[in-house]
């Protein structure tokens, strides 16, 4: 039996969650000694079948079928691959898009789903690792037989890597009508930057203390052409919009450097960031949960050590 991912896009371009979902799908094929297929659902899928052909991937199926992601689109499709290539995996985005489907999924193909992965193991069955109460706990998930729909969590596994020598086929689905269509895409309260496109981010928390020095932090995000984010009580503030927010409640991001400016450190803002390729913080408490993830600490107060890196880099 085969292990199909189901990529994802939003207006135009692949997300990150696709690659990520590509490794995770990668590793299970390898545990279970079968083929992967990546299959596209809507968009430009010639397009993004060339950007998804990438080492690891055994074949990819292009469903032309609409411009944004639709429920009965992406439902039926994936039943439908999942039927003609003997799919005992099917592997999806912890994402909006991927929890509306995922179930209904499940339940036309008969099997079992299993959401929010951050951990898979395969020996003679699925073991999932999830977290719960907010990442304070972690458990473990024996799931019984051999067929299943898996969501994984952005940020819990390295973007898939490499050009790879896949089939590519235009796969023929018959999308039946239904009374709701998706017709466009509209970012409610986007804002003018999305953070998780950002290969940078300077990242401020409540250790800035009030909303008039915020201009210190933006000052040396533009001195290092980053994008400015924040923690949770940030947002709560009102002092930065929702759209900047980093974290469980917020956006995951996987920037090539994270600087946590003023964070401590809670499990809830960590999940939203420990996949960044490369962690510096800056806090003045040498305890803090934040030093346990980076990979460079700075123990002083931002106060003093911010206009002095702004010196450095402006």
């Amino acid at each position: 039996m085969s292990v199909l991912v189901i990529a994802e896009h939003r207006r135009g371009d692949l997300r990150d969650v696709s690659y990520e979902a590509i490794t995770a799908g990668r590793e299970l094929a390898d545990e279970r000694g079968s083929d992967l297929h990546v299959a596209v659902i809507g968009g430009d899928v010639d397009a993004f079948a060339e950007e998804l052909n990438c080492e690891g991937v055994d074949a990819i199926h292009a469903v032309d079928d609409g411009e944004e992601f639709d429920h009965n689109a992406y439902q039926t499709a994936a039943a439908a691959l999942a039927d003609r290539l003997d799919a005992g995996a099917v592997v999806t985005p912890n994402s909006v898009n991927g929890l509306d489907y995922a179930p209904a999924l499940a339940e036309a193909l008969g099997v079992t789903l299993v959401t929010d992965a951050v951990g898979i193991d395969y020996d003679d069955g699925l073991t999932v690792t999830r977290e719960m109460y907010g990442s304070k706990v972690e458990t473990t998930v024996d799931v019984a037989g051999d067929r299943f729909v898996l969501t994984v969590r952005g940020g819990e596994w390295p973007p898939v890597e490499g050009v790879g020598d896949a089939t590519v086929e235009a796969a023929d689905v018959d999308v039946p009508e239904s009374g709701a269509r998706v017709t466009g895409f509209e970012e409610v309260g986007g804002g003018d930057v999305d953070i998780a496109d950002a290969d940078v981010l300077v990242s401020v928390g409540r250790g800035i203390e009030e909303e008039e020095n915020l201009e210190l932090v933006e000052e040396f995000a533009d001195a290092l052409g980053a994008t400015l984010s924040a923690s949770r009580p940030i947002v709560d503030n009102g002092w930065l919009p929702k759209n900047r927010q980093v974290g469980q409640s917020g956006k995951v991001v996987t920037p090539d450097v994270y600087i946590a400016v003023g964070i401590s450190g809670a499990v809830q803002h960590v999940a939203g960031m420990k996949g960044s390729d490369t962690i510096i913080a800056v806090n003045t408490d040498p305890n803090a949960p934040i030093f346990d993830i980076a990979d460079y600490a700075i123990v002083g107060d931002l106060f003093d050590v911010v206009p002095e890196l702004i010196d450095e880099f402006a």
